[in-house]
């Protein structure tokens, strides 16, 4: 590997991007995500006639497919962990993989893919509407598919960075996400997006990782990068058109819904609430 080659490689296959380090620890916002630690993580491409399934069995049959099937996660304790049916962590998406991008500066490597098909606006003055009826994903119906769009995020850095770090680089990495769709679409993101941030525990120690660190920078270039690239070729063509509102995408919400704002209690005040118990029961006032 040369000093211009990425120091996380990317490889794509039958609908596959594997974007790989050895010994990396990842975090993951996705399904199945939270802490791995594997070789790689992976981006799959769904066809548009997919719907919903099981995704653990429709996950690994992609892998497998793929020949990327090739190992179980090891926890960073050494021992198998509930994450041990797949290799590593794999986002979905609706996008092709051809038009997955990645870019690269300093000790960070960003991959990409971005499509637009189902926004998620956030007006910041919205009207009288309401939460949606369910936890699931989209909101949508069984029959319909599930990964319509999606902006997905892989990140990969070559220091060693500690809980907190990792953590605040998915932070990190969202929020240029973020800033890159706002600029390039008008909207903040889609209903699916998910990313996932690794780093090297052989690495050279890092405490921090916010934006005015070399990590959390260099994460926020590429990112930026990365989406605004894996953009611009998914909609360079005629096949797909950007929308320009959500009543104008495939699949879309505007979250209307406008949340009671309230201040916090001194601590001298004397109708401040206890501190409630594990075992305090919830409310039946509308929160949950």
């Amino acid at each position: 590997m040369t000093a211009e080659d990425p120091a996380y490689q990317a490889v794509r296959r039958d609908g596959v991007l594997r974007v790989s380090r050895s010994g990396t620890e990842w975090l993951s916002s996705g399904w199945n995500g939270g802490r791995w630690q594997s070789e790689a993580a992976y981006n799959i491409s769904v066809p548009e006639e997919w719907g919903r399934q099981e995704l653990g069995a429709y996950v690994s049959s992609r892998l497998e497919r793929a020949g990327y099937q090739d190992g179980a996660s090891i926890n960073r304790d050494g021992k198998l962990d509930s994450h041990a049916r797949q290799p590593g962590p794999a986002l979905l998406t609706g996008v092709d993989i051809v038009d997955a991008r990645g870019a690269h500066c300093g000790p960070v490597t960003a991959y990409a893919t971005a499509g637009i098909s189902n926004p998620a606006a956030l007006p910041m003055d919205p009207a009288d509407g309401s939460l949606p009826p369910t936890d699931a994903q989209t909101g949508e119906s069984d029959d319909t598919e599930s990964e319509l769009g999606t902006v997905n995020v892989i990140v990969g850095t070559t220091r060693a960075l500690e809980s907190g770090a990792l953590a605040n680089l998915l932070a990190v990495a969202v929020e240029a996400k973020t800033a890159t769709l706002l600029a390039e679409t008008g909207f903040p993101g889609t209903t699916t997006d998910a990313v996932i941030v690794g780093h090297d525990p052989a690495g050279d120690s890092v405490e921090f990782t916010g934006s005015a660190t070399r990590v959390g920078a260099a994460t926020r270039a590429c990112v930026r990068e990365a989406v605004r690239s894996s953009l611009r070729v998914h909609y360079e063509g005629d096949e797909y058109a950007l929308p320009d509102s959500v009543a104008d995408a495939t699949y879309g919400v505007s979250t209307d819904v406008e949340a009671t704002v309230f201040e916090p209690p001194g601590a001298g005040a004397q109708d401040a609430d206890p501190v409630p118990s594990q075992n305090a029961e919830i409310g039946h006032d509308g929160q949950d």
